[in-house]
């Protein structure tokens, strides 16, 4: 048993210096041997491990969103959101929704190359695409491998419109790129922001950078004429959902000059469900009993999202910020 064992790992075992692992072969790897299969991964001094593989395509097609196609150059991020719906996607590599997610990341070394190639294919069009849907492409890591500014310089070279999503105030590094797309095909920067209020940021966005420090890079995108504005996704009953707090949030936005605000309840799912759950009795188990009764589904009952909307709608009107539709 031991021998097939060993014989069935050898060609999954990956020596420094050869072309990084396929997908595939990681997510037969953590599934024989666990995320302690990852031997390749690096250390950093933020204790994450960086796994670096190979992806097969790097434009993505999604159904029931804003946009039918996605870019995402990191798997799992450091940014360890706790209502983060990609955690769930974790569990396709056999990692858990908890700690997995935020310390281990995988990094698509070959990106920005199948990007390339498939931006000049015949059949594509051009259609807008979405970057960083999945997991934030611009967490710490972007500093040192660049595949998000390496992406928006090959969809600028192939004049394609994308929209960036990020809780990164790095992204301001690549507003030289993203004044090019704004003045040619078309670029928007969406930054989340869900709350200004520091101990909610603190408890549920633990690697983030501050609220406010996001909203300052909103307002140098904005002043070198790039059309940025914030999500304040997601709203998380009962703690950061107060209509005060929702008004400090966007008063705040409004004073950064965002030029619009989105706004969505949060929605749990699958591993992220789960991860959320367990957060939440250990952080503010009093509120457990009526999550469970919220949240009998993925989404918040209609009534509950209108309302918040509604309340949100009127803090547009009276800060004077447009909502993401208007855009």
């Amino acid at each position: 048993m031991y021998i097939r064992l060993f014989v069935f790992m050898q060609p999954l075992l990956f020596e420094r210096g050869k072309p990084a692992p396929t997908t595939r072969q990681i997510a037969t790897l953590v599934k024989a041997g666990g995320a302690e299969a990852l031997t390749e991964a690096l250390r950093r001094a933020d204790a994450a491990r960086y796994q670096e593989i190979q992806c097969r395509s790097a434009l993505n097609r999604v159904k029931g969103m804003p946009f039918e196609w996605t870019l995402n150059p990191y798997r799992g991020c450091t940014h360890g959101c706790h209502y983060c719906y990609a955690r769930r996607y974790q569990t396709q590599f056999e990692l858990g929704a908890d700690d997995d997610f935020s310390s281990i990341i995988f990094v698509k070394t070959n990106f920005v190359d199948v990007l390339r190639r498939e931006l000049q294919r015949p059949a594509w069009t051009g259609e807008y695409v979405a970057l960083g849907t999945a997991t934030d492409c611009y967490q710490p890591i972007e500093g040192h491998y660049k595949l998000t500014r390496r992406s928006l310089e090959a969809m600028r070279d192939f004049h394609n419109p994308v929209g960036v999503i990020t809780k990164g105030p790095m992204i301001v590094r690549d507003k030289d790129l993203l004044s090019d797309l704004a003045a040619g095909p078309g670029c928007g920067v969406y930054v989340s922001v869900p709350t200004v209020d520091e101990d909610a940021w603190r408890m549920l966005e633990p690697g983030t950078a501050p609220p406010l420090q996001r909203l300052r890079a909103v307002r140098e995108l904005v002043d070198a004429g790039i059309r940025a504005g914030v999500l304040m996704n997601p709203i998380v009953p009962g703690i950061t959902s107060k209509p005060a707090l929702l008004e400090r949030t966007m008063k705040a936005i409004a004073d950064h000059g965002a030029r619009f605000v989105g706004c969505n309840v949060m929605f749990l799912e699958g591993g992220t469900r789960d991860h959320f759950m367990r957060w939440l009795a250990q952080e503010f188990p009093a509120l457990v009993d009526g999550y469970s009764t919220l949240y009998a589904g993925k989404y918040a009952p209609s009534p509950y999202r209108e309302e918040v909307q509604h309340v949100v709608s009127l803090l547009r009107k009276k800060y004077d910020v447009s909502g993401r539709d208007a855009e």
